[in-house]
């Protein structure tokens, strides 16, 4: 662990130090003298008095410093039927000829932008271009309801919305112009103008006065290339709305230096990639990932990144994934567990991984949600590759804990999402916020402050960010998630919070039980849940869901489920129930949308998730609840 163990100890010995050193990575227009303000903001904030420009360190240093025919970014999109490739040169041409559309209809630093597209380029295009004028953007995943649409719109107030006028899934097209106007017509506050790129797919019908070709006006503006406009370093680079307790989204609000300088060193010293690497990270512009490791990160550091319209399965078998790294030579992918698992799932022998060369391949990434052993283990069998897991938040923008591949893997522990992160002292705590021994489940926090990129505050919430982050455990911004680390300082996250269940008295981890269904040879995946019960207070019901393939009698599962629950935790886990299903609901990134199958089987009303995938899976979920004494619920 010498590499590891000696740079976390670095940034432990002198934090400020280790963040001006690493901030020697970026361009700066005027570098700063002060590492971190402890008196600024609700925690302090980094190099207050530094001056810089994201959009030039992404794109435009690159092709001054002579690698302009390096390759940027592909997009591959087996969906659309179409691939596509540009260089950094060609990267500067495009997002300085939509700069320039948006400066010519009133965009300056500090203005909003709300970017509502699919996966494809323009959408990179886009969050550069504001970038480059130093204003905010805002990306929503691109087919949220016209409702959550128009919050964000609300909230942000942006002067310009960027758009497209359909989505591709690999059954359907989605139209989101219509979504979008209704979104317009919901909200108080509207944009100026529209840009929106018309697919093939489907054209959109144009508002006259309002919505702009994007085609045509960025084609009319090629060419022309702004100046990169400086901004502080604490100035924000983007608002990220994620979903909010209360139904009213979070803005995160992103630093602009910090944020660059905390990409630039994960690329090199957590992902150890290389510039001039491909690598891919298979999320969504519209989530954390796709901001940090599909936009800025990669190209921060000079590499190519993907920008892929598909799905692990069924564009068009199980092995996408392989194809997309042997044809276009990718280092390292980064993904979620849950893909693996669809995988898993339809290619349970991982035959289809060998009808790719897979040599360029080095190391895969997983997060999003709780890698459970099970995953990594097939991963690792498969693949012969470092599987590494890790975690990290939409607060933080980049690992908290992790195996830093560019140090020196780490012994992998099935699990665990590794080690903390030089910049993140995690502890453990209990509920009154007193430290607990390893190995004993308790409240996962930081110590302020946060490194950079880690969220200063919620954009036009300040005293909600105060009582969402900082209010329980003063000193910690608290994660809302629950688990364990261990003797050696290895993190294990198992459940959020809210997932801790209480069985009789007993604080009882949902994940931990997850962990044991889905080590069961013909488990595909599974979800566990605490619902009500008069006696007990909550018990524990399980659902699964089979291997392609496996031809199992549920009912006979169900048992050898229960066995293995009651063997690998004991009785007091009350775990009864197992209910096989065809698939669980999930969002449109991958997690498990547990809380809304706890109000399903607690009979309670709620709200539906503004980004679950597929609506109609909570009406099968409903349906296997009743036929097991459970009362269906309508959202």
């Amino acid at each position: 662990m010498s590499g590891y163990t000696e740079t976390y100890q670095a940034w432990l010995d002198d934090p400020e130090a280790f963040w001006m050193n690493a901030a020697q990575d970026i361009d700066w227009m005027k570098a700063p003298d002060i590492a971190f303000n402890p008196d600024a903001g609700a925690y302090g904030r980094w190099f207050p008095d530094g001056v810089c420009n994201t959009c030039w360190n992404a794109v435009d240093r690159h092709v001054a410093a002579g690698h302009g025919e390096r390759l940027a970014l592909v997009h591959d999109s087996p969906v659309a039927g179409s691939k596509q490739s540009f260089t950094y040169a060609e990267l500067q041409t495009e997002v300085g000829a939509l700069a320039q559309v948006l400066l010519a209809n009133g965009v300056v630093k500090g203005d909003r932008v709300i970017i509502y597209m699919p996966m494809v380029p323009e959408a990179i295009f886009a969050m550069l271009a504001c970038a480059r004028l130093g204003a905010i953007h805002s990306v929503v995943f691109g087919g949220f309801a016209s409702a959550e649409l128009a919050t964000r719109i609300e909230d942000a107030k942006p002067k310009v919305i960027i758009s497209a006028s359909c989505g591709i899934e690999p059954n359907r097209v989605v139209a989101y112009k219509p979504l979008l106007d209704e979104a317009i017509e919901m909200s108080e506050d509207k944009p100026e103008k529209c840009i929106v790129l018309q697919r093939d797919a489907l054209e959109a019908d144009m508002i006259s006065g309002r919505d702009l070709d994007y085609a045509e006006t960025v084609g009319a503006a090629r060419g022309a290339i702004p100046d990169c406009v400086p901004v502080k370093a604490t100035d924000p680079a983007y608002i990220l709305y994620t979903s909010g307790t209360t139904g009213q989204p979070k803005g995160v609000v992103r630093d602009t230096g910090g944020h660059m300088v905390a990409m630039k060193w994960s690329m090199e010293h957590h992902y150890g990639v290389k510039p001039g690497d491909v690598f891919w990270a298979a999320s969504d512009v519209g989530w954390v990932v796709g901001h940090s490791y599909i936009c800025y990160a990669p190209l921060l550091h000079g590499c190519a990144t993907i920008v892929y319209e598909g799905k692990p399965v069924g564009t068009p078998d199980a092995g996408a994934f392989w194809r997309v790294i042997a044809e276009h030579k990718v280092v390292a992918l980064f993904t979620a567990p849950t893909a693996f698992r669809a995988i898993r799932k339809e290619d349970p022998s991982g035959k289809l991984i060998d009808n790719y060369d897979l040599s360029h391949f080095r190391t895969l990434f997983l997060a999003g949600e709780r890698s459970d052993p099970a995953t990594i283990e097939w991963a690792q069998q498969k693949l012969k590759r470092p599987v590494i897991d890790h975690w990290w938040q939409t607060e933080t923008g980049w690992p908290m804990s992790g195996n830093p591949v560019g140090l020196g893997v780490l012994p992998v522990k099935p699990g665990s999402p590794g080690v903390p992160m030089p910049g993140y002292k995690i502890d453990v705590l209990d509920d009154a916020g007193n430290p607990v021994p390893p190995g004993t489940l308790g409240n996962i926090v930081c110590k302020l402050p946060l490194p950079p990129s880690g969220t200063p505050t919620l954009w036009n919430a300040e005293e909600r960010f105060f009582n969402a982050y900082l209010k329980d455990f003063p000193g910690y911004y608290t994660t809302s998630d629950a688990g364990i680390i261990d003797e050696e300082g290895y993190v294990f996250i198992m459940a959020r919070t809210d997932d801790i269940i209480n069985v009789a008295g007993h604080r009882l981890s949902t994940g931990a039980m997850e962990e044991v269904i889905a080590a069961h040879k013909d488990i595909a995946e599974c979800a566990v849940i605490g619902a009500a019960d008069a006696l007990k207070g909550q018990m524990p019901i399980g659902f699964f869901v089979q291997n392609d393939g496996a031809g199992r009698d549920g009912a006979e599962l169900e048992k050898e489920l229960v066995a293995l629950v009651r063997e690998k935790i004991g009785a007091v886990a009350a775990f009864k129930t197992a209910m096989e299903v065809k698939r669980l609901p999930k969002t449109r990134s991958g997690k498990v949308l547990r809380g809304t199958m706890q109000k399903l089987a607690d009979n309670q009303d709620f709200k539906m998730p503004a980004a679950i995938d597929d609506p109609a899976i909570l009406d099968e979920i409903s349906d296997v609840l009743v036929d097991h004494g459970y009362r269906k619920v309508q959202g």
